[in-house]
C-alpha cells in the first residue's frame, strides 16, 4: 500500500512540475512576430500597441507599449476613435529600420487610418531604442471610400518595391503601391482589390454588410504570392467563427485563385485553418521564417478559458502542389 501511495504521489508531483514548466499562451489579439538577434518580439492590438519579448517563442515577457500617448494626428483625423487604442500592427525590417504599421479606427465603421512608426532597434535596453511616428499613410472616410483602412501588411515585391495590403468588410481587401520611403501611396495611387465576399444582407453599398473578410497577409514562396485572409467573425469569445482562407497568384496584384480556380474577388478561398473543440475560432495570421522554417502566427479563442484570445504559433509546411499546410 505504501509503495502504491508513493508511486501515486510521485506521478502526481511529476505531472504538476511538468504543468508548471509548460508556458501558458499569452493573451493577444492580431499578433505579428519578428526576431532581432536571438530575441523574438510579438506586437499586437491594444493600448499603445502591446509588445512581448521571448528567447524561445514559448516564455514571453511583457514590454512597454510602443506609444505611451497617442500620436496627435490619430485623434485629429479620426476623433471618434479611443485615444491610444491601436489595432492589428504589422512589423518588418527594411533598409536598417523596423517598420511598424498600425490601425486607428472606430469599431464597425470605416472611419479608419493606418499609421507608421519606425525604430532602429527593437531591444528596449539599446541606447538607439526610440519609436518615431511617421504619421498617416492611408485613410478611409465614410461616404467617400467603400473600403476600410485597417489590418495593414507590408510586402516588398521581387523588384524591391513596397506595397501595402489592408482591409476589413466593405469592398474587401485592397492593395496599393507605396513610395520609396514606404510612408505614403505612390502617385498617382492605384487601388487594387485582391479579395472580397458577397453579402446577403441589404445594408447598402456604403455599409459593412455581412461579407466578413479581413486581416490580409501576403507571403512570397516558390514563385507565387500567397494571400491569407480571415473570414467570418472574430471577437465574440465562444461565439467566434473565425477561420483562415488562402489563394495564390503569380502576380502581386492578382488575380488570386483558390485550389479550385475560383477568384478570391468572387468569394473564393481555400480553407487553411479553422476552429475545433479546443479553439472556437482562429485567425488574423502572420507568417514568419526563422532558420529556413516557416511559422504560422495567429490568435485563437480558447475553449478552455471561456473564449479568451490567445497567441498560437504552428510550423507551416507546403504540400507537393505548393499549397500551405499548418502542422
Amino acid at each position: 500500500m505504501r509503495s502504491l501511495l508513493f508511486i501515486s504521489w510521485l506521478v502526481a508531483t511529476c505531472l504538476l512540475r511538468a504543468a508548471a514548466q509548460t508556458p501558458a499562451p499569452i493573451s493577444v489579439h492580431d499578433p505579428v512576430m519578428i526576431r532581432q538577434d536571438s530575441t523574438y518580439y510579438v506586437f499586437a492590438t491594444g493600448r499603445g500597441i502591446r509588445v512581448w519579448s521571448s528567447p524561445d517563442r514559448q516564455h514571453w515577457k511583457a514590454e512597454k507599449p510602443v506609444f505611451e500617448t497617442a500620436p496627435a494626428w490619430t485623434t485629429q483625423v479620426n476623433p471618434g476613435t479611443r485615444p491610444n487604442d491601436f489595432w492589428a500592427p504589422d512589423i518588418s525590417y527594411h533598409n536598417g529600420l523596423y517598420y511598424l504599421y498600425y490601425s486607428s479606427s472606430v469599431f464597425g465603421k470605416n472611419s479608419s487610418a493606418i499609421g507608421l512608426a519606425t525604430n532602429r532597434t527593437l531591444h528596449p535596453d539599446n541606447s538607439n531604442y526610440r519609436w518615431v511616428d511617421r504619421g498617416l499613410v492611408v485613410q478611409s472616410v465614410p461616404g467617400r471610400d467603400n473600403w476600410n483602412a485597417i489590418d495593414p501588411n507590408l510586402i516588398v515585391d521581387s523588384t524591391g518595391r513596397g506595397w501595402l495590403t489592408f482591409g476589413s468588410f466593405w469592398d474587401g481587401i485592397k492593395l496599393v503601391q507605396l513610395n520609396d520611403s514606404l510612408t505614403a501611396p505612390a502617385q498617382p495611387a492605384q487601388w487594387h482589390t485582391l479579395a472580397s465576399r458577397p453579402r446577403t444582407d441589404s445594408t447598402g453599398l456604403r455599409n459593412a454588410g455581412n461579407g466578413a473578410i479581413e486581416a490580409p497577409f501576403l507571403f512570397r514562396k516558390n514563385g507565387f504570392y500567397y494571400l491569407f485572409v480571415s473570414v467570418d467573425y472574430c471577437c465574440r469569445g465562444p461565439k467566434s467563427t473565425y477561420k483562415v482562407w488562402v489563394g495564390r497568384s503569380k502576380a502581386l496584384t492578382g488575380p488570386y485563385l483558390d485550389q479550385s480556380g475560383k477568384p478570391m474577388t468572387r468569394g473564393g478561398g481555400t480553407l487553411a485553418l479553422q476552429g475545433d473543440a479546443n479553439w472556437y475560432g482562429v485567425g488574423h495570421n502572420a507568417i514568419c521564417t526563422f532558420d529556413n522554417t516557416d511559422y504560422f502566427v495567429y490568435h485563437g479563442y480558447d475553449a478552455a478559458d471561456n473564449g479568451k484570445s490567445k497567441l498560437l504559433i504552428r510550423e507551416l509546411g507546403w504540400d507537393t502542389a505548393g499549397w500551405p499546410v499548418v502542422k
